[in-house]
């Protein structure tokens, strides 16, 4: 795939996870897929994981967790199998009450037409204090 198709497949990722449809995303993701997001204190599904069942348990564990109010990827960079994603989002957390948003950076690796790698970078100091109980 060329840098176009490789960004049209993270748009389309996108696309399913903002509708809820997360057996969608999964079919976009090879069965290896690696996902990392930052271990953040507090945070129930920050860490590594790796293959289709672990990441749809990142998601299960997200959903019980927190809420989105806002989700906005603004901008695409696309290199080799690479694509960069950058963005903008604000959560509830169910457990506190409590409201947190950051900008972040994603970094999708792209193989043999699927989405192999996952990589977040948030403000994960805002995300810990949103989680800490009162």
């Amino acid at each position: 795939m060329n840098e176009q198709q490789n960004t049209q497949l993270v748009r389309q990722a996108y696309e399913c996870f903002q509708a809820g449809d997360i057996p969608g995303l999964m079919d976009l993701c090879a069965e290896d897929i690696e996902w990392k997001l930052d271990p953040t204190e507090g945070v129930p599904f920050t860490g590594a994981r790796r293959g289709k069942g672990a990441v749809m348990e990142f998601f299960s564990t997200l959903d019980q967790s927190q809420h989105p109010l806002h989700f906005e990827p603004r901008e695409f960079i696309a290199q080799g199998d690479k694509v960069v994603a950058l963005g903008h989002y604000a959560w509830s957390v169910k457990s506190t009450d409590r409201v947190f948003e950051s900008d972040w950076a994603e970094i999708f690796t792209i193989r043999d037409g699927k989405i192999a790698g996952f990589r977040e970078f948030t403000d994960t100091a805002a995300g810990a204090a949103a989680y800490r109980p009162q």
